[in-house]
This record gives C-alpha cells, structure tokens and sequence, in this order.
C-alpha cells in the first residue's frame, strides 16, 4: 500500500443534511483532499446505515417505520434468487435504490467535483459492517439476525455486493479508492449482549472486504478488541482518539506491525457533537492526540510512522448533529488537520 495521508483530514460517513447537493457541495469544500459521498439519515429512514444497506435481502420488511426480517414467511424462492445474482455478480441487484443513497448519486455527479479532482488523494464511501448489521437488525420476533447463522451468510454477501458496486462506481471518479466497514456495535464485544466467537466476528468483515479492490478501512467509534480488526487485510483503523487514545494504545504491538506494513490510523480526536466540540480548540485537541500518539510512541512505535501515515477525523458520524454543529466539527477538524500539518512540515 502506497497511500500516505499525512495528517490530512477526511469524514466518517452521515451528516445532519436533508438536501443532497448541499450536503456534497459541504464535504467538498470542508474536505476536497478526502471527500466521502454522505449518508443522509435525516432526509429519509432509508439512508440510516442499516435501513440503506438491506435492499437486495430476503424477508426485508417495513412496518411503520421499523425494518425487520420476516423469516416466518417462505424465503426459498428470494434466497435462490439472491444467491444466483450473488454468483453472477450482477452489479443491478448491488446497486442503491432511489430515496437509500441520494447523497451518493449526488456526489457522483455533483459539478464542482470536477473542478477538485487534481486535489483529491482519494475518495472515500462506506459500507455497514457485518456484525453491527446483525447487532441492529432483528428479525419479526425481534430475535437479532446476527444469531441467525443461515441468514448472516445472505447479508454478508449482500454487503460485499454493495461494497464492490459503490467502489466501482468511485473509481469512475478517482482511481484511488477508500470503503470503510463501519462497526460501530462492535464495541459491545466481549459483553454479555455479544455472545459470539472472534472467528466468526472475523470471517465476516474479511469476506466484506473480498469486495473491495482499492484500499480498506475500519471504523468503530467505540472501545473494542483492536486486535480483531488487526486480524483482518484492513488498510485503515478508524477509532474515537477522543475518548479511547489510552486503551487503544493497549494493542501497541499489533499496531507497530500494521504500522510497519504501511497501515493507517485515522484519529477521530474531533468530538462528534457541537456540545463537546465547543469545549475545545484546535490546539487543545492537537495536544490531545499527540498526547494518544504518545502512548503509542512509549511502546516502542515509529514517530515519524504515526505522524505520516496518520488521518484526522471526527469521532463519529455527524448525522444526529444539527447543520450547524456539523459545520463547526467540520472546521475543528480542518483546523487540527492544518495545524499537525504545519507543526511536523508536512505539506
């Protein structure tokens, strides 16, 4: 892997937007060097990050407003149809339906992207993970359909297609590509709510990532066992540096190799609400992750390591945000980003 972002910034996924060109238009001038398409949660509940990654599944369900999986009706005929489309890989049945990714489609065709391409270093889509899916969805007896072993098997597969498709349709636009696996619920691991193994936990997000050609990345916003996500081929950790710098430095060793190898953390040091972001500045929060990379350094880590092949994010998603504390959080971001830049001369 070749990709050094050098502290450079870039977004997680949601925004609190309900118009589509605004929100594009709003990554692009924020974030031109690592633009994402945004999801758009509050525009529709299909673009929530379970809702907007189901089509193309068996049994999907609506009932007032509530997706589930209704497993008591026959399923045998969709399921031959999905694992046939699955075979072929017939990109159409990947593909995001009108009113599930409006934010994507702008961000395909929005104008002024064109006019930025010769600053973007890549650009960047996201893909629900496997076990936050399985942990977020249940089915019509509110039985998680992560427990539903036959079931898991269709939405990984399902989530392969879609990241495979969107990739695709990205590297129209740039040929350097970043998919994140956004598994948020993966910090429930090891609780008494996830009674599941590491092997199956890892087995999934790997066959995720078997769709995605161009450069992987992982994000949980969390605290987590790191070194599941280590275990996978992932090129990107994405984690909350915020509140999580000291336990995350718990996995020093693996992360020295995933470092040695060229590997990426991105920094989420960038509070993920307008409350907790206004109690900060951009040099408190630089302090804040220096402080994190520290941790890291103690150990034995590579500075020169972390600060290259570091990203600069905020904690989380911005979707439940209001516009106008996304902005704000944005601008902190942007301002952090500038800041390390100057600081260790890396423009």
């Amino acid at each position: 892997m070749s990709f050094v972002p050098r502290g450079l910034p870039t977004g997680i996924g949601s925004l609190p937007f309900k118009d589509e060109k605004l929100a594009v238009s709003f990554v692009l001038e924020n974030l031109p060097e690592l633009p994402f398409w945004p999801q758009l949660p509050r525009k529709d509940h299909r673009e929530s990050m379970y809702v907007q990654y189901s089509e193309g599944l068996p049994g999907v369900t609506f009932s007032d407003r509530r997706m589930f999986i209704d497993t008591g009706r026959d399923l045998i005929q969709e399921m031959e149809e999905f694992y046939q489309a699955y075979l072929e890989g017939k990109g159409a049945k990947a593909a995001f339906g009108p009113g599930y990714a409006e934010g994507f489609y702008a961000f395909l065709k929005h104008p002024p992207f064109g006019e930025r391409e010769g600053l973007a270093l890549a650009v960047k889509g996201q893909v629900t993970g496997p076990v936050s899916f399985g942990l977020a969805v249940t089915d019509q007896n509110k039985r998680l359909i992560l427990y539903d072993q036959i079931y898991m098997d269709m939405v990984v597969k399902n989530l392969q297609l879609k990241a495979r498709w969107q990739e695709e349709r990205l590297r129209e636009l740039h040929p350097q590509t970043i998919i994140f696996v956004d598994e948020p619920y993966l910090s429930t691991y090891g609780s008494g709510y996830f009674n599941y193994d590491r092997e199956t936990v890892v087995r999934y997000i790997r066959e995720v990532m078997e769709g995605i050609q161009g450069l992987k990345g992982v994000h949980c916003c969390g605290n987590t066992d790191w070194s599941i996500l280590l275990s996978t081929p992932v090129d990107i950790i994405s984690f909350d540096a915020y509140a999580y710098s000291k336990s995350f430095s718990l996995y020093a060793q693996p992360l020295a190799d995933f470092l040695a190898r060229g590997g990426v953390i991105a920094w989420g040091i960038v509070p993920a609400t307008q409350e907790e972001a206004k109690k900060e500045d951009a040099r408190s929060l630089l302090a804040r992750m220096e402080e994190g990379m520290g941790f890291l350094r103690a150990q034995g880590l590579s500075w020169t390591e972390l600060v290259e092949q570091a990203l600069i994010t905020p904690a989380c998603g911005l979707g439940s945000q209001g516009e106008e504390g996304a902005g704000d959080i944005f601008r902190l971001t942007r301002e952090v980003s500038d800041l390390f830049r100057e600081k260790y001369r890396l423009d």
